[in-house]
């Protein structure tokens, strides 16, 4: 983009080249970062967002945890579910009973790919409502209730 062009449209012909962009490369799972696209277009922070608000729009883009943003390809199913009832889903999964150990919390990130600290949080809450029992520090979490699924929405 060149620096005499207007600020309005600039940031639709931005989402209109990484549209061009995905639909190009059908293995980008990820759009560049924020920076990235600021330096490539000559562009503000702001500018740049309203592109990705663009694609979000036209359901070609997600934002997730970190700032960045995930490409959405149709036929691609995502689970929007919050990351407690994703991990109180392993319990029925994995048909684990009550007293069982549960998965620790870096192997779960690994799993959800999100950051430790995110599914500490998570594991908190199931543990506040008596799905999970703490073990303490370095200590294995151990199952204390099997999750009702008919009870949840």
């Amino acid at each position: 983009m060149s620096q005499a062009a207007s600020p309005r449209g600039t940031f639709q012909q931005i989402a209109d080249a990484l549209k061009a962009e995905i639909d190009e490369d059908q293995e980008l799972a990820e759009l560049p970062a924020v920076s990235e696209l600021m330096d490539r277009y000559a562009v503000s922070r702001g500018v740049v967002l309203r592109a990705f608000q663009v694609l979000r729009g036209s359901g070609d883009a997600e934002p997730v945890p970190g700032g960045r943003w995930r490409v959405i390809r149709s036929g691609d199913v995502v689970d929007r579910r919050p990351l407690e009832e994703r991990i109180a889903a392993i319990i029925t999964d994995d048909r684990l009973e009550a007293g069982a150990a549960f998965p620790s919390a870096s192997a779960l990130a690994t799993r959800f790919s999100v950051s430790r600290p995110t599914v500490t949080k998570a594991l908190d809450k199931l543990e506040a409502a008596g799905v999970l029992a703490s073990g303490g520090q370095g200590k294995v979490r151990t199952v204390r209730a099997v999750p009702n699924r008919e009870g949840r929405s």
